[in-house]
């Protein structure tokens, strides 16, 4: 009998032949070796069977959709013809860092079974593999059901998973083409704690073809996560003022300040603590182009509050 490996890596893709190599060259220089990568190939029409073929390691399996489905379908085909006792999920297009499989494995490994998710920090690259930036989240572990119910922070290559939590709360539901990783963690995370390595382990490819920067149908799924958590939302009015907020802030970053501004009511209307909401629905009245204005220097503003906070958290450190 074939021996199943510790670790099933799933890599769905759909024409992204020319990060393929990049994704499958990371696995296979992991310092643990005891894995096998399924790629699945959600009906491309570029060249991405022959770069995957061109593999020869008897790790690597190759699934082919007939025709595109989306990119839940092609991850819970992986999943229900992985072998692993844990799940890492690979994007096509991103890459894992050498130590991550062993020092998530060796985690995971010696947490008791209520710690259902080792997650990381991450580093984002542009299309070149270049470094854009290095990011910090999540922050927190532990039980953080709230937390994700609140905004998805987490980074999908910097995860491992255990295959029980699949089993407990189900596969990806393809209803929700762009947060379904989202919609995963919040429902992985009502029954199991995550735990933090507050290190970076993976690459996040950081482009214009990423669904995450597709803004109307962040919009479109957005609206659909409220509706499928709409029972735990409304006993956490904070939280589900949230949900309008972003939503109400997508439209106004689309110009689109009119319906922008009826949502960032209904964020309001559930929770009229916040003073930014207000702050929000005043610069939409001058249109999109203030609206944008206002909100870039209120990052640019942050950005160097957060850099002033860590040079003096370094300088506190270095001198105690």
């Amino acid at each position: 009998m074939v021996k199943s490996p510790k670790v099933s890596v799933i890599i769905p893709i759909y024409n992204q032949a020319k990060f393929i190599d990049n994704a499958i060259e990371s696995v296979l220089k992991q310092s643990y070796q005891d894995f096998e990568i399924i790629v699945i190939n959600d009906g491309s029409t570029d060249h991405t069977e022959a770069m995957v073929k061109g593999f020869i390691d008897f790790r690597i399996r190759y699934i082919c959709h007939k025709k595109n489905l989306c990119l839940s379908e092609a991850r819970n085909t992986g999943i229900r013809a992985s072998r692993g006792e844990y799940i890492a999920l690979l994007d096509a297009d991103d890459e894992f860092l050498p130590e991550k499989l062993d020092m998530q494995v060796k985690l995971l490994q010696n947490e008791p079974y209520d710690v259902g998710v080792v997650c990381a920090w991450s580093f984002n690259i542009d299309e070149n593999g270049n470094y854009i930036s290095k990011r910090c989240l999540p922050r927190k572990e532990g039980y953080i059901f709230e937390d994700l119910l609140s905004t998805n922070y987490m980074s999908v290559p910097a995860l491992l998973i255990r295959r029980e939590c699949f089993e407990k709360v189900g596969l990806f539901d393809s209803s929700l083409d762009g947060q379904e990783d989202w919609d995963m963690w919040i429902r992985i995370a009502k029954f199991y704690k995550f735990s933090l390595i507050k290190i970076p382990l993976a690459k996040r490819r950081i482009h214009p073809h990423r669904i995450s920067y597709q803004l109307e149908k962040k919009v479109v799924t957005a609206k659909r996560i409220i509706k499928k958590h709409i029972n735990e939302l409304k006993i956490r009015r904070n939280i589900h003022s949230r949900h309008y907020f972003y939503i109400g802030r997508r439209y106004c970053y689309m110009g689109k300040t009119g319906i922008g501004r009826r949502f960032l009511y209904k964020a309001i209307s559930l929770y009229p603590f916040y003073i930014y909401y207000y702050i929000l629905v005043i610069f939409s009245l001058f249109g999109s182009k203030c609206f944008l204005c206002f909100l870039n220097i209120l990052r640019f503003l942050r950005n160097k509050i957060l850099k002033f906070i860590n040079k003096n958290r370094k300088f506190v450190q270095n001198n105690s």
